[in-house]
């Protein structure tokens, strides 16, 4: 008797543990890449307190993180090696090559996982491709103000945490390019942005409700962006850690191999933007 009960409790505390386990959900085993590259241009405040928090959340997850503010790293022998790419407030020209935006895009093509964090949507404002990619590009914001923002996914990791309503100080971001593939987790509500140009863009095309933060399965691999975070304050914040991890968690949960045999693009073309 006293063996069976023994059993019993053993087994009660490894499912203690297992359970436990998932609350401490680890993806294990990755290499990210953190860039923070801007070009000639503004460049915000943020960027130091947002690479801490990142490398911060890297070591509680047991993910190696590395960071960069160089683009010569950008070579496809070198993204060989990392399961994604942060872009953390990267900003105007992010690169300074076509070989390195090549680069870029055979890894994405080649099923790679991508991160941008609010001014990410700045960079290479001359370049479509990467508009596509990321999922829209920068236009305008509005002042820094408190302003509603109303989860639209609340099965995505990077909102399931939050109630009905989150109530946030930031710049509220306006893009266009929007990629129609883009799924939505998280908008802006505009009844409660004060903005006296909203009339000029996004006007009506969007309601009351504007896309902040959106996730996309590509053919192979994975997008998150969230354009929150203009604060270096924002890095500290747990309800926004949450957002960020949970997007980062959902990029890395994927599966698929990069696997460069994929790639097919042989050159980049950039157009200005009109």
């Amino acid at each position: 008797m006293k063996n069976i009960r023994m059993k019993r409790t053993g087994l009660i505390l490894l499912l203690i543990g297992f359970f436990l386990g998932l609350n401490n959900f680890s993806v294990g085993q990755k290499t990210v890449l953190i860039y923070t590259r801007n070009g000639e241009g503004y460049v915000h405040k943020n960027i130091k307190a947002s690479v801490e928090a990142l490398k911060e959340m890297a070591e509680d997850h047991n993910i190696e993180a590395e960071v960069s503010n160089d683009p010569e790293d950008f070579t496809r022998e070198n993204l060989a090696g990392y399961d994604a790419l942060i872009f953390s407030n990267t900003n105007n020209d992010a690169f300074t090559s076509e070989e390195q935006r090549l680069a870029l895009v055979h890894y994405m093509e080649a099923g790679g996982r991508f991160v941008g964090i609010h001014s990410a949507c700045g960079s290479e404002r001359n370049w479509p491709w990467f508009w596509s990619m990321l999922g829209g590009t920068f236009i305008r914001h509005a002042h820094f103000q408190e302003f509603d923002l109303k989860p639209i996914d609340k099965s995505h990791p990077s909102v399931a945490h939050l109630g009905e309503t989150w109530h946030w100080d930031d710049e509220c971001y306006y893009m266009n390019h929007l990629n129609p593939a883009n799924h939505v987790v998280l908008a802006a509500d505009l009844t409660t942005v004060k903005d006296e140009k909203r009339k000029e863009y996004p006007a009506h095309i969007f309601g009351d409700l504007f896309p902040l933060a959106w996730s996309r399965e590509t053919t192979h691999g994975r997008v998150f962006y969230t354009a929150l975070g203009h604060e270096p304050e924002d890095y500290s914040d747990p309800k926004f850690i949450k957002h960020l991890w949970g997007g980062i968690q959902w990029v890395l949960e994927d599966e698929g191999e990069i696997d460069y045999d994929r790639t097919t693009t042989q050159s980049v073309k950039l157009v200005e933007s009109k």
